[in-house]
């Protein structure tokens, strides 16, 4: 299964360094591993999430994920976003913005791409922060049986009954930070907006299709879907179709909004988009989206029940990161950091709670679901 997996990552690592090296020689292989690794190290909560959407398409539209997804992902996000970026704040055609990326003036130089680029950071920030803070605040705000910090996110689940109460929220924040930290503070309000609106109507439209589905599967089948104890459809509840392609849709706006602060953090290592394209577009990208597949492959999310909850407040750090980079940046490696310790701390809480539950005689698998709702019940009955 690791090989069907991420065999066509290693064939993509390897025809990538070998473009790479031919392209900049022994410097630009350098350069390019050194993007992969970034990459990779820093987007493993970007697969737990994708994870969670994943597991909810059928095999047809995990393929798509993985095959037309790493196009967008390589081409959008890593080679023509930048230069889009580029283009708009300067002026400037598409042919101009890459032979301006081409040419490798220094980066303190005002008319460089990276200059460029850094200066329209504010904006990126605010569309890919609002993006993922909604994104936060809907989970946050929803019960669920399973909880992991039971202290904070029972009362966030009680706060959350108060419809569109995420909405409300982020809209001040975006307004506070807007008018407190942006030198431009009527750009980073529309950029914000953008992204709030991007995330409700992408949202939004999964949502209609994906109960849509549901409705057509019968009553019997969406009560299998009520007690699969996550946000998703249950194994038996695959979804097709429009619902599929708007999940999809979702997919790569959830990688657009985690790359966001990786693409201009790689400048700091480099400002080539083509190797930026080749070490963070083909190697990153297409690493992220096999370790997602083996996730759902392997029923890990099912498994360690707490990485879903770890990865979704790494997103809220993250997105708290992105909109306090309205006004100041922080590093990648501070970002990559936060993530990495949800995770972890999420993994290690997951072991020790299978451990206790297997030390008690209960099924571990069953816990997951049955185990979660009996636990309700017995509160509702206290």
């Amino acid at each position: 299964m690791n090989l069907r997996i991420f065999g066509w990552s290693y064939a993509v690592t390897v025809l990538a360094l070998v473009a790479a090296f031919l392209y900049g020689g022994v410097k630009g292989l350098i350069l390019c591993t050194i993007l992969a690794i970034l990459e990779i190290s820093l987007s493993f909560d970007n697969a737990v999430v994708n994870a969670t959407v994943l597991e909810r398409m059928d095999a047809f539209w995990q393929r798509i994920f993985l095959t037309v997804g790493i196009v967008i992902a390589v081409l959008g996000m890593r080679l023509v976003f930048p230069l889009l970026i580029v283009g708009i704040t300067a002026d400037l055609n598409p042919i101009q913005a890459l032979t301006l990326a081409l040419e490798q003036r220094p980066a303190d130089d005002p008319t460089s791409y990276a200059h460029l680029l850094d200066d329209a950071y504010p904006q990126i920030a605010a569309f890919g922060g609002m993006f993922l803070f909604m994104l936060f605040l809907d989970w946050i705000f929803e019960d669920r049986d399973i909880k992991w910090l039971t202290w904070l996110e029972r009362p966030l689940a009680r706060i959350g009954q108060l419809n569109r109460l995420s909405i409300v929220l982020a809209v001040i924040v975006l307004v506070v930070l807007a008018n407190s930290l942006a030198a431009y503070p009527a750009i980073v309000l529309i950029a914000g907006s953008l992204g709030l609106i991007t995330y409700l109507l992408v949202n939004g439209l999964g949502d209609l299709f994906d109960q849509a589905g549901r409705a057509q599967l019968g009553d019997d089948v969406q009560g299998d879907v009520r007690s699969s104890g996550h946000g998703g459809p249950s194994q038996l509840a695959k979804a097709t179709g429009r619902a599929a392609f708007f999940l999809f849709l979702y997919l790569e706006m959830l990688d657009a909004a985690f790359s966001f602060d990786g693409v201009i953090g790689a400048f700091a290592i480099t400002t080539d988009p083509i190797l930026i394209a080749l070490g963070l577009g083909l190697i990153g990208a297409m690493f992220v989206r096999s370790l997602t597949v083996f996730l759902v492959r392997k029923g890990t999310l099912q498994d360690y029940v707490y990485l879903e909850h770890g990865a979704h407040w790494a997103i809220g750090a993250l997105s708290v990161i992105l909109l306090v980079g309205i006004g100041y940046h922080v590093n990648e490696v501070v970002t990559g950091l936060i993530g990495v310790a949800f995770i972890g701390t999420a993994f290690v809480s997951s072991v020790l709670r299978n451990r206790r539950l297997a030390a008690e005689g209960v099924d571990i698998h069953k816990a997951t679901e049955e185990l979660a709702a009996e636990k309700s019940a017995e509160h509702s009955s206290v």
